[in-house]
């Protein structure tokens, strides 16, 4: 059987990931050191025979001896996704987002080169800053303040970016990037800051709903399930550059707003708040390269998938008041 290690397999993204992995027949440890990520997120990989979950902190040297799995099977596949990717971390834990994908991604590169295993960076749309080319293309190179308030996300995923393409070039490592968009679905966090998550709860409880600045602004929002199909093609891949994955279905901030409003049968009232400093102004990708190297794209409607939502963060609500 094949192992891989993924990086923040207690995050949103990562948790699913860890699933999907399992459900093809991998042997998967998973570490996070549960900062942002949730136990709860691993509800269904825990009761998995051929899942592992070791509490560790990646920036740090990693805790090899407690691997189970890698001293019996070795290691074919590293998935480094460990990452805070809110905006209101930016403010939180900055410099565990800059160590995260400086040490953190220096340390499992080193692991991946040490065992010839495959490696894939979760890299982001952030990187394109607030950007001058539209939708953007993996050639674009972005347009980021190396000084702003998001500063220790954008520029600390551009340098892990720069890490991997430079160990591909010069030391042989067999390795991926995705470039993750916008992406939404069960095991968010509500207090993330995101549009989404912001949105659902505040529809579902009635309560006004927020949008930063005049809602113009855009959103390409992909449900998880279509993200995480394109993430296992491009570990299965053999590509070795960035490849966008997101879904190209722009809508304005205020629409995605009215849609969650919608789908929830809200009365909610759409509030102005003050627009987030740097925020992007447009955001939509350009998955030329996937569909024609990975044949991937979304399939996920926005409907289906707000509804998806919804209805997980409703059960959260619940769960939450029960224990209260």
């Amino acid at each position: 059987m094949k192992h891989v290690i993924v990086t923040g397999g207690a995050g949103f993204i990562g948790s699913h990931l860890c699933d999907r992995l399992l459900e093809k027949g991998y042997l998967v440890t998973a570490l996070d050191n549960l900062i942002t990520g949730s136990g709860r997120n691993l509800a269904t990989a825990l009761d998995h025979a051929h899942f592992r979950f070791v509490e560790c902190n990646v920036s740090a040297p990693l805790p090899l001896g407690r691997m189970e799995f890698l001293s019996r099977h070795g290691l074919d596949g590293v998935l480094h996704f460990a990452c805070p990717a809110s905006p209101v971390d930016f403010d939180r834990i900055p410099f565990d987002i800059l160590e995260v994908d400086s040490l953190g991604t220096i340390h499992t590169v080193a692991l991946a080169l040490e065992h010839e295993a495959r490696y894939v960076l979760a890299s982001t749309s952030e990187i394109y800053g607030d950007p001058l080319v539209h939708p953007q293309t993996e050639d674009y190179w972005g347009n980021v303040s190396s000084t702003g308030p998001r500063t220790c996300y954008d520029e600390a995923k551009r340098f892990a970016e720069a890490y991997v393409s430079t160990a591909i070039r010069h030391l042989g490592l067999n390795a991926g990037i995705v470039r993750i968009f916008n992406t939404y679905g069960p095991r968010m966090r509500p207090d993330d800051g995101r549009m989404i998550p912001e949105f659902a709860v505040q529809a579902l409880k009635g309560m006004p709903i927020p949008i930063c600045g005049e809602g113009s602004q855009t959103r390409s929002l992909c449900y998880v399930s279509d993200l995480v199909d394109g993430i296992v093609r491009l570990f299965e891949s053999s590509l070795r550059e960035p490849v966008n994955l997101g879904n190209p279905d722009e809508r304005s901030v205020m629409e995605t707003a009215l849609l969650v409003r919608g789908i929830a049968g809200s009365r909610s009232e759409i509030r102005n708040i003050p627009a987030r400093p740097e925020d992007p102004r447009r955001r939509c990708p350009d998955i030329s390269k996937a569909r024609q190297l990975l044949d991937w794209q979304p399939r996920v409607s926005a409907r289906d998938g707000l509804s998806l939502t919804l209805e997980y963060f409703k059960s959260a609500m619940t769960d939450r008041e029960e224990v209260a």
